[in-house]
């Protein structure tokens, strides 16, 4: 038998798209006017900075957001955040929940199917199990990186008054300056007018993390991880000597095995 469900149940909901967005919210308010939401996001890093401040109960996150991804907030969520992924990607939606992730929902968002979605959230809530599945989020989110277009090869940035071509094999971090970003290699620094977001979706996931909302780090080039007198996070990258800051939203990716 199901234990009561808890009074006072918080969620956020992130989708790129505002008028999607706006449409969520006020359909979910008419489904399930008791939830509290705490937090709209318009991006993935939004929505691991408001997960990390509120920890609600539940997510609705769209799969593909700038910058990061759905599926990648989904794996960082941590055991507290129940996810519904919002999708047209059926195929990977399917297999998260079939998997144990909570649930998913097709776009276009159907009253109905959102009701159901409600439903067995509820439950799931209500009978105690478990929300942590960043292991099958982790996979799914491999899958679909070979969809999200070409990768970088080399960039074009500028030096002075030249134009200076770097490997992507190079880059040892890509930093938000300004109007500009700054591509650091162990050659020096050039900047380039792409910005962060745009890149990540170019980057391989699993060589280049983002760390902070103005940071970009290579994995393989973090020397180590040190605390600041504030208790901030900071990188120490190989052969540099300025430290880079890791934000609360991006902690979990350091947590000791």
């Amino acid at each position: 038998m199901s234990a009561a469900l808890p009074a006072a149940l918080t969620a956020i909901v992130a989708e790129d798209e505002g008028a999607q967005r706006q449409e969520l919210v006020a359909t979910l308010a008419s489904l399930w006017p008791e939830l509290d939401i705490v937090a709209e996001c318009e991006d993935g890093l939004a929505a691991l900075e408001a997960i990390g401040r509120f920890k609600p109960d539940i997510a609705f996150l769209d799969i593909c957001m700038p910058g990061v991804s759905g599926m990648e907030v989904a794996r960082m969520a941590g055991e507290h955040t129940h996810v519904v992924l919002i999708t047209a990607f059926e195929q990977y939606a399917r297999e998260a929940f079939d998997s144990g992730a909570a649930d998913y929902v097709l776009k276009p968002v159907k009253r109905e199917r959102l009701a159901t979605a409600i439903e067995r959230i509820k439950k799931r809530i209500a009978d105690g199990q478990r929300a942590d599945l960043s292991s099958v989020f982790a996979a799914l989110q491999g899958r679909l990186a070979p969809s999200s277009g070409r990768r970088i090869s080399w960039i074009s940035a500028s030096v002075g008054d030249t134009i200076r071509m770097i490997s992507i094999d190079e880059v040892l971090y890509f930093k938000l300056e300004d109007k500009y970003t700054c591509v650091a290699s162990l050659n020096g620094t050039a900047h380039i007018r792409t910005p962060l977001k745009e890149l990540l979706a170019q980057l391989d996931p699993e060589t280049f993390w983002q760390v902070h909302r103005s940071v970009i780090v290579r994995v393989s080039a973090i020397a180590s991880l040190k605390r600041d007198d504030d208790g901030k996070l900071k990188i120490a990258i190989t052969g540099q000597r300025e430290l880079l800051p890791v934000s609360a939203a991006f902690q979990d990716r350091f947590r000791p095995m």
